[in-house]
This record gives C-alpha cells, structure tokens and sequence, in this order.
C-alpha cells in the first residue's frame, strides 16, 4: 500500500481478519472473479507473465491463478499478516512454480522492473487505498514495465462523479456495516474499518471515476474502459499501445 508500514491498517487486525471484507464489501469478491476473467480471455493460448498488485490474503489471486494454467504470477503485497495468508492458502501453486509472494511496496517494486517486462498486470481492491501523487507515479511506472500490447486489469473503488449521490451512498454503506458488525459482535473491527473509510474518503485518496480514467489515458494507456460498475466498485481496463 501506499502508507508506511506503521500508518497502514492493513497490518493490524483489518489485515489479519481480512475475510470480514466479504461481510461488509461482498462485491470486492465479485470484482476478483471479474478480474480473473478478463485476464482469462486476455490473448488466450500465450504463457502470460502476471503481476498482481496489493494481493492481499490471495483473495483474488486463486481466481487468477484457477482461471487459466499458463499464467505465471508475482504477487505482491505490503502488508505481512496478509501475505502469511495468502502463501498458506495457495502453498500448492507456489510448489508448482506458477506463484511467488513478495512482501514490497508497489511503486518501489515497478521501479525495480526493467521496462516492457510484464504482460498482465491485476489489482483488486488495492489502489484506492493509495495516496493521490503516489497513484500518478504507480500508474506511469505500470504503463512503463508492461510490453506493448499489454493489459493493467483493475478493480476497485472508483466514487461517483456525483458528489451528492456519492455521499448518500457512502452514508448508506456506513449504516449497513454497523447492523453487519453488530450482529455479529464485532465492533472492534467495526472501529477499524470505518477508520479506513475515513482515509478512502478524504481527498487525498478519494479516487472518481472520470478524473481517473483522464489520468490513464495522460499515463499513455490506449483503449481505457469501464467494463462495469455498480455503484462503486467498478472493473476497469487499460491497454500499453
């Protein structure tokens, strides 16, 4: 993620307790499935070389991974609780050679690649967590490391360019987390989570829609689209030209 390691909450119980996700936010599943898909269908019958952004417990990493068997992906990830999880989870794909874990910072990691080296890149759900001028140079640094032709493939929170229908929709999420967490006993993450929305929300993080698909295209993506949306959570891809 795009915080140090100590301001991240991934790192705390959020990150250990990560499957709440699919309580509050069940669409973040549906996105990694949508994901996987795409990546799936994405110049099929070529071995592909993947990297996954903000992998998190692998959540969305098995789709990628079930989806098609001539993928190889590095999976990336800042946040080690986290990352404990998804090597347990999917310790057989990194025996056969088709996965590898590495705990590193997003745009420090791209840095580190040489150019046109990558064919796929994926997230799901990681790069809204990221702060505005680190998301300009992590985009530019993505359309750097993939090979002409390739795709950046993300789903993720992108807020509504309405800015009221935004806040009532966000208002809304805020009441049903409490009724989901309160069933269930759970206020301490309660607590956590909507400290986390707090950061999604303010206007160093907050990621709308339009001026983001304007920002790919500035990065030199072709070809930008919305594949779909439903509310928030929107699936949105990229061509390298």
């Amino acid at each position: 993620m795009s915080q140090r390691i100590d301001e991240n909450l991934f790192t705390g119980p959020i990150g250990a307790e990560y499957r709440m996700l699919e309580l509050i936010c069940p669409n973040a599943a549906l996105l990694a499935r949508r994901v996987a898909e795409r990546v799936a269908h994405w110049r099929e019958g070529e071995a592909l070389e993947v990297l996954e952004i903000g992998c998190g417990t692998g959540v969305s990493t098995l789709p990628l991974l079930a989806g098609r068997d001539d993928l190889h992906v590095t999976a990336i990830d800042s946040a080690a609780k986290m990352l404990d999880q998804a090597r347990s989870h999917l310790a057989d794909f990194v025996a056969a050679g088709r996965l590898q874990f590495v705990e590193a910072d997003a745009l420090a990691y791209l840095r580190g690649l040489p150019e046109a080296s990558v064919d796929v890149v994926s997230s799901n759900y990681a790069v809204h967590n990221f702060l505005d001028d680190y998301r300009r140079e992590f985009l530019a640094e993505i359309s750097r490391v993939l090979k002409p032709g390739g795709i950046f493939v993300n789903g993720d929170r992108y807020a509504m360019d309405d800015r009221a229908a935004h806040l009532s929709a966000t208002q809304a999420e805020v009441r049903s987390w409490f009724q989901k967490f309160g069933t269930i006993g759970r206020y301490d993450l309660l607590e956590d989570w909507i400290a986390h929305l707090f950061s999604d929300e303010s206007p160093e993080h907050v990621m709308y829609l339009a001026p983001a698909l304007e920002r790919m295209t500035a990065a030199g993506f072709a070809d930008v689209r919305v594949e779909y949306r439903e509310g928030v959570d929107t699936l949105l891809t990229a061509v390298k030209p």
